[in-house]
């Protein structure tokens, strides 16, 4: 038992030594790296202290010539001073204090010592940091500002080289450019002024303001030309050009007052002055691109232009169709009901028979009040064609419908008279389409009319003979008589558009040809394509010869296809 004891007391008495060991060696570990946070301090602080503000600030008494580098210099000394006799000296107060905590293994206090010291430290260095940039700024800067304004003279003579080979392109701008130029260089003068008088803090704001000159101008120089000859040249001719189709087109009867033309062209020419009396003080803001939104102003009005002779073409060609299309219906309905009692007695007609078409009839009475309206609104030039158009389009559909419901009437009823006034009619029309191609045959002096020409006309001509054939017949079969009708239509259509076609392609063929002997003697290849082309036109063959001489010129002119169309489409007008 008493072993026992004596084992027990040893394990104590040596745990305790071991426990006391281990923290003598925390604590010897915990004061050496105190201990170097404090010594590296004191490095830094040895280090603030020796920061070569005073050999920079003795460099500046050698140019203090004026007040104003005076004041600054007198300032940065006494700030010198209070780093120097003040803040340093009680960093190294602070330095001593901590290192006695310290000493007395008073670790919270030692702590809350340094935490205080590292913050003055910092402050004490960033102080004199400062104080060393701002005196740097002045010590160095004269060679660092005659580095700038080097760079800025090579930019000026570049931007003014540029300027004066160009002034021609400057127009009545060149002045107000040449004297930008002259306050350019006037700053450059005050900048040797004020490098003369150590007025550095000032040449700093001189050097900001020729760089902003001297980017202005480099934007200047870059756009004027473009602004300039978009503003008195390019525009006004544009504007010319628009008031002159503009006058042309209202007085051929084109009501053009929905685009308003006059008030926007005035608009235009308020904002090239605008643009142009911005531009006298080299104010550049937007101009390009307000000029831009001029351009295509302009060019879209062309193209409203365009639309509207389309859209008469479109809208006289629809009238007539529609005109000969409801006098021909007219006409039918009259006849239909002026012998509608003889119908009713010889066909035996039903009430809803009757009632079809008394609702065509009333159909067709209403399009024909909607329709003189149009005409009204068309000869008092109030609405545009392109409008006037889809109000014809509107009616042209109608028109069809009711055509439709009596053609679904006349069915019904199996009239054979009506298909035969009705093929009468489509005969007169085919003979006269055919007439009408054979006038425009005449009228454009082909060298060679195709043989597929002569073809079609023997065909639709034929056609013609039969329905004639048939109407002769007595009595008339109507199944055959209809498809003759509809067989000769086909093909004195068919005939009308190859005439048509054929003439266009000839036509059009032709002046490429002429169009393209301006460059002849020039080009070898293009003569010989248009030789070929020639030849090709001669043997009737006007598709190929147009294809051919079309893409030789567009080699030579490209996009001449639409350039050519253009003049064959005003020709045409």
């Amino acid at each position: 038992m008493d072993g026992m004891k004596l084992i027990m007391i040893t394990l104590f008495i040596v745990a305790t030594i071991l426990i006391v060991v281990v923290l003598n060696i925390i604590q010897s570990y915990k004061n050496k790296k105190l201990k170097q946070i404090i010594e590296k301090l004191e490095v830094e602080k040895n280090k603030i202290d020796s920061t070569p503000i005073a050999p920079e600030l003795s460099k500046i008494e050698s140019f203090l010539k004026n007040e104003k580098l005076e004041v600054m210099y007198n300032n940065w000394k006494e700030r010198l001073d209070n780093i120097k006799n003040v803040q340093i000296p009680k960093l190294t107060d602070m330095l001593i204090e901590t290192d006695y905590s310290l000493n007395q293994m008073n670790y919270r206090a030692t702590l809350f010592k340094l935490a205080k010291l590292e913050m003055e430290m910092y402050k004490v260095k960033e102080n004199a940091e400062f104080l060393l940039e701002e005196i740097k700024e002045i010590t160095t800067s004269e060679e660092k500002n005659r580095a700038i304004i080097t760079n800025l003279k090579a930019k000026y003579r570049e931007l003014f080289q540029k300027f004066n080979d160009t002034k021609n392109e400057y127009g009545e701008i060149e002045k107000s450019i040449v004297l930008q130029f002259e306050n350019i260089a006037k700053r450059f003068e005050e900048f040797e002024t004020f490098m003369e008088n150590n007025e550095y803090s000032e040449v700093t704001q001189i050097i900001k303001a020729i760089d902003t000159m001297l980017k202005h101008m480099e934007i200047v120089i870059g756009e004027v030309p473009v602004i300039v000859l978009t503003a008195t040249s390019i525009l006004p001719k544009k504007i010319k050009e628009v008031e002159e189709t503009y006058k042309q087109l209202t007085e051929s009867g084109y009501p053009l007052d929905y685009l308003n033309v006059e008030y926007n062209i005035s608009e235009a020419n308020k904002k090239i002055n605008d643009v142009m009396d911005r531009l006298k003080v080299l104010n550049l803001e937007d101009s390009l691109f307000e000029l831009k939104v001029l351009i295509d102003y302009f060019d879209s009005l062309f193209n409203d232009f365009e639309k509207e002779k389309l859209s008469r073409n479109l809208y006289e060609e629809a009238n007539t169709n529609f005109k000969n299309r409801l006098d021909k219906m007219n006409n039918l309905l009259e006849e239909i009901f002026t012998q509608l009692e003889d119908i009713k007695k010889v066909y035996n007609l039903s009430p809803k028979d009757i009632e079809l078409l008394n609702e065509v009839y009333a159909s067709l009475k209403e399009l024909n009040n909607d329709y003189q309206v149009l005409i009204s609104h068309t000869g008092n030039n109030t609405f545009p064609y392109s409008k006037l158009t889809k109000e014809m389009e509107n009616l042209v559909l109608r028109l069809s419908t009711i055509e439709d419901h009596l053609d679904n009437s006349l069915d019904a009823i199996g009239s054979m008279k009506e298909d035969e006034v009705r093929a009468r009619q489509q005969l007169d029309e085919v003979r006269f389409i055919l007439k009408d191609s054979k006038s425009k045959l005449r009228d454009y002096n082909l060298p060679v009319i195709p043989k597929l020409y002569y073809i079609e006309l023997n065909e639709a001509s034929a056609a013609i003979k039969e329905i004639v054939k048939e109407l002769n017949k007595k009595p008339i079969t109507i199944s055959v008589l209809n498809t003759r009708v509809d067989t000769a239509r086909d093909l004195v259509l068919k005939l009308y558009n190859t005439t048509k076609e054929m003439l266009k392609t000839a036509m059009f063929a032709e002046m490429a040809i002429v169009y393209g002997n301006r460059y002849r003697s020039n080009i070898e290849e293009l003569d010989k394509n248009l030789t070929y082309s020639e030849i090709l036109f001669y043997k009737g063959e006007y598709q190929k010869s147009l294809e051919l001489t079309i893409n030789a010129l567009n080699r030579v002119e490209p996009g001449i296809y639409d350039k050519l169309l253009n003049l064959y489409s005003t020709e045409k007008q």
